[in-house]
């Protein structure tokens, strides 16, 4: 738990000094977000704003989730690759979506068909890489089972539907946020009640997690 909250720390420090200093060197090379003439006049005040922020967010992540693993002398879980991979690819997606906006001059960067594309792409990757790699207990990333609190071992969904549904998941949250973002500017306030609500989830998962065979209480069971 020390090393969780450390790494918490860290992120969220790497990411407010991070993001301070990004924001001076993104306007001192004059890159910024790129409003249409054509657009309503309130959106005027939006242009030259520092864009690719998520670059630090991400970038602090990592530095984070390394240093926990570093301070423990213990090495990532595949688990754990497999999420920063997700983070990092939707991250790079982002970045080039702005960065195209930046070095065409123009408010829209990669066509929603590119988007779209790219999204699926990563999706998929990470649905059937999830459903692979099994750990020393036999237990992949992701199940293939419903589950509520816990995996419905009858009720299993088939491999390749489980993927499509892994890739419609990732691909809807990624727009969900990029539409929230720019509806009001600014995902923040949304965002926080979201990962609020994870952390509450993650924290009960941790308390009723057992290792497989375990016996140690009938409430217990296998935790993903």
């Amino acid at each position: 738990m020390i090393l969780i909250i450390t790494a918490g720390v860290v992120a969220l420090l790497g990411t407010l000094i991070g993001t301070r200093i990004f924001i001076g060197f993104l306007v001192r090379r004059g890159y910024g977000q790129f409003v249409r003439d054509d657009g309503p006049k309130t959106h005027g005040s939006k242009r030259g704003t520092p864009t690719m922020g998520g670059a630090v967010i991400v970038g602090s992540a990592l530095i984070a989730y390394a240093l926990a693993h570093l301070l423990n002398w213990e090495r990532p879980s595949y688990s754990g690759l497999l999420l920063i991979g997700l983070l990092v690819a939707c991250g790079a997606l982002g970045f080039i979506d702005d960065w195209t906006k930046i070095r065409q001059q123009r408010s829209l960067g990669l066509t929603g068909r590119g988007k779209l594309i790219g999204q699926l792409l990563i999706g998929l990757a990470f649905g059937i890489a999830a459903l692979n790699f099994p750990n020393t207990y036999g237990e992949t990333p992701a199940s293939q089972a419903i589950s509520f609190t816990r995996d419905i071992d009858w009720l299993r969904l088939p491999v390749v539907a489980a993927v499509i549904w892994m890739t419609l998941l990732i691909i809807a949250s990624s727009n969900a946020v990029n539409l929230t973002d720019g509806v009001d500017g600014l995902a923040t306030g949304a965002l926080t009640m979201v990962f609020g609500a994870y952390v509450l989830i993650s924290i009960w998962q941790r308390n009723q997690w057992c290792r497989p065979g375990s016996t140690a209480s009938p409430m217990c069971y296998q935790v993903r």
